[in-house]
C-alpha cells in the first residue's frame, strides 16, 4: 500500500472543522463526534480509535520505529486548518548542566500520515475533554486504514515499547507511576566497586538476589512460591540505600552484558494518593506482577507501611493473589518499629541483613575511597599516611558521619579565602570561627604518628569537623537516654495502681 493509493482531501478537512465547531460549542461525546466526522470523509476506510495512554505513536515514530509526516498544509480552509498545538519552551532539568531546554509541542489536534514497515496509514490525534472535569485528560489516536490485522501489530509493537524502561525506573509517588530518568541517572553511577561492606557480606546480598532470578526452576521443583522478601536494617548512614542502588543497577546490566533477563525496579516512594493508602498498594501490588520478574523496593518500610495498613500490606504479600517473580527489598532504621508480622515472619522478609557502624579496616577503605576522588585535585595534600590516622578518630563513626565529616572539611577549605569576613559576623559560638576552632581542638590529641600530617591542612580541617561532630552524637545519644528515662518513669506511674488512683478525676 503507497501512499498515493489514499485521497487525503487536499482542499478542506471536514474533521478538522467538525472538531473546531464541537470544540467551540457544549462537548457531550468527542470520540463519537470525531468517528462520525471521519466516516463521512472517509467511507472506503477502516477506522480504529486507540486511546493514548502507554501508546503514543508520535513517541513511537520519534524513536525511529516509525515515521510520522504531518499533513498540516495540505488543507486549504482558512480558518480551521488541520492542526492545533499547544507550544512551549521546556527549562532544562538542571541550570547547572547548563542545557539549552527544548521547544515542546503539544498536539491537541493533528493529521499525519503515518510509514510503519511497509504499511502506510492516515493518523489523527484528537484531545478531548467532556464534561466540566478536566480530569483526566484523554488524547485518542484515529488510524484509518484498509487493513486492520496490520493496524493490530502497530498497537502491539508501539504499546510494548511504550512499558519497556529506556534508561528509566518506575516509580510509584502521588498514587500513580511513572518514569523517573533522574533516578536512573542516580543509580547509574552506582557500582558495587564504590559499597564498602564487609567482603563476604556483600557477596551474600548480590548471590541472594541473582540466585532468586537464577533459579525459578528451583522453585517450581520444590513446589514453593518462587517469591522472596530481604530486609536491610541498622542505623543510618551504613549503606543500605547504596547497596541498593548497586542491585538496581547490575539487575538492568544483566540484560546488556549476558544473555540473562533484565530485571527492571519497582520503587515505592510513598503511599500518599488520593485513593488512600490501601488504593496504592493495590496498584504496588499489581504493578508488580505485571512486570515480575522484577525488584519491589520498599525504602524506610517502617514510615511507609504503618498500622493504618499493616493488614492490608501483609494480605498482598502473602494473600490468595499470585506474586511470583517478585523480589521484595525493605529497608529501615528502625527494625523495632516494624511490626512483628512482618519483621518475624519468614515468609514474608525471609532474610534480614543488618549494617552496622563501619570497623576500623572499613573506615580506613572509605579515607582511601576519597583519597581517590581527590587524587586529581593538586590543591589538596591527601598522603596514604592520612587514611588510617582518618579511621583510629572516626570510630563509631557512620558512613553518613564519615562523608559529612570530608565533605565539611573541603568545603571550610574551598572558602578559606572569605573566613576572615565571615568569621566578623558569625558570633562567639559559630564552630567556624578561628578562636572557637581553636578550644573545641585544644583538647584533641593527634593520633597520627607521622608529624608530616599536622602540617597539612586537610588533616587539621578533619579533625576539627571529627570532633564537632563527636559533640554532636553525644548531645544525640544523651537527649535519647533522658528520653527513655522519662518515658520509662512515666511507664512506672501509669501503671502503678496508688499513682493511678491518685489521678482519677473527683467525682461525687
Amino acid at each position: 500500500m503507497t501512499g498515493n493509493s489514499f485521497n487525503i482531501h487536499a482542499n478542506e478537512d471536514q474533521t478538522s472543522r467538525e472538531y473546531f465547531h464541537h470544540s467551540s460549542a457544549q462537548r457531550i461525546n468527542t470520540d463519537a463526534v470525531i468517528v462520525e466526522a471521519l466516516r463521512r470523509q472517509y467511507p472506503d476506510l477502516d477506522i480504529i480509535a486507540v486511546p493514548q495512554g502507554t501508546l503514543n505513536l508520535i513517541a513511537y515514530a520519534s524513536a525511529g520505529y516509525a515515521k510520522a509526516t504531518p499533513l498540516d498544509d495540505t488543507s486549504k480552509d482558512p480558518v480551521y486548518g488541520v492542526a492545533l498545538k499547544w507550544r512551549s519552551y521546556a527549562p532544562p532539568g538542571r541550570r547547572l548542566d547548563n542545557g539549552a531546554g527544548a521547544i515542546v509541542e503539544q498536539v491537541l489536534f493533528g493529521k499525519y500520515l503515518y510509514k510503519w514497515k511497509d504499511q502506510e496509514f492516515i493518523l489523527y490525534i484528537a484531545n478531548g475533554r467532556d464534561g466540566f472535569a478536566s480530569y483526566p485528560d484523554i488524547t485518542v489516536h484515529y488510524i484509518l486504514t484498509r487493513d486492520g490485522p496490520k493496524v493490530n501489530e502497530l498497537i502491539k509493537e508501539a504499546t510494548v515499547w511504550g512499558v519497556e524502561l529506556h534508561d528509566e525506573v518506575w516509580v510509584f509517588d502521588q498514587g500513580w507511576w511513572q518514569k523517573s530518568r533522574e533516578l536512573w541517572n542516580s543509580v547509574a553511577k552506582s557500582q558495587w566497586s564504590d559499597v564498602i561492606l564487609d567482603e563476604g557480606m556483600k557477596k551474600a546480598i548480590i548471590s541472594d538476589v541473582e540466585n532468586f532470578f537464577d533459579h525459578k526452576e528451583t522453585y517450581e521443583k520444590l513446589r514453593v512460591p518462587w517469591k522472596r522478601g530481604i530486609l536491610y536494617y541498622g542505623p543510618p548512614g551504613n549503606g543500605k540505600t547504596i547497596s541498593i542502588k548497586a542491585m538496581m543497577h547490575s539487575l538492568y546490566q544483566r540484560g546488556k552484558n549476558d544473555n540473562k533477563q533484565t530485571v527492571p525496579t519497582l520503587y515505592v516512594r510513598s503511599l500518599a494518593s488520593i485513593g488512600g493508602p490501601e488504593y496504592a498498594l493495590r496498584s504496588i501490588f499489581a504493578k508488580a506482577r505485571e512486570t515480575a520478574p522484577c525488584y519491589l523496593v520498599f525504602e524506610d518500610l517502617d514510615s511507609v507501611v504503618d498500622d493504618r495498613v499493616r493488614s492490608y500490606f501483609l494480605n498482598e504479600v502473602d494473600g490468595l493473589k499470585s506474586n511470583d517473580g517478585i523480589l521484595m527489598v525493605g529497608s529501615t532504621n528502625h527494625l523495632d518499629r516494624l511490626d512483628p508480622g512482618i519483621s518475624k515472619r519468614p515468609s514474608r522478609f525471609d532474610r534480614k541483613y543488618y549494617f552496622p557502624d563501619p570497623n576500623y579496616e572499613q573506615r580506613v577503605q572509605y579515607a582511601k575511597y576519597w583519597q581517590g576522588k581527590l587524587k586529581d585535585n593538586d590543591d589538596i595534600e591527601f598522603p596514604d599516611a592520612m587514611c588510617p590516622a582518618i579511621a583510629k578518630i572516626t570510630d563509631k563513626f557512620s558512613f553518613a558521619y564519615m562523608q559529612e565529616a570530608f565533605v565539611a572539611s573541603l568545603l571550610a577549605i574551598a572558602v578559606r579565602k572569605d573566613a576572615s569576613d565571615a568569621e566578623m559576623w558569625a558570633g562567639p559560638l559559630d564552630p567556624l570561627t578561628t578562636v572557637n576552632a581553636a578550644i573545641r581542638i585544644s583538647s584533641l590529641e593527634d593520633v597520627s604518628s607521622d608529624p608530616d600530617l599536622a602540617k597539612l591542612e586537610l588533616w587539621r580541617e578533619i579533625q576539627k569537623q571529627v570532633h564537632i561532630l563527636r559533640e554532636e552524637m553525644d548531645e544525640k545519644s544523651a537527649t535519647v537516654t533522658r528520653g527513655n528515662r522519662s518515658g520509662s518513669k512515666e511507664l512506672r506511674e501509669v501503671n502503678d495502681p496508688k499513682i493511678v488512683q491518685t489521678t482519677l478525676p473527683y467525682r461525687k
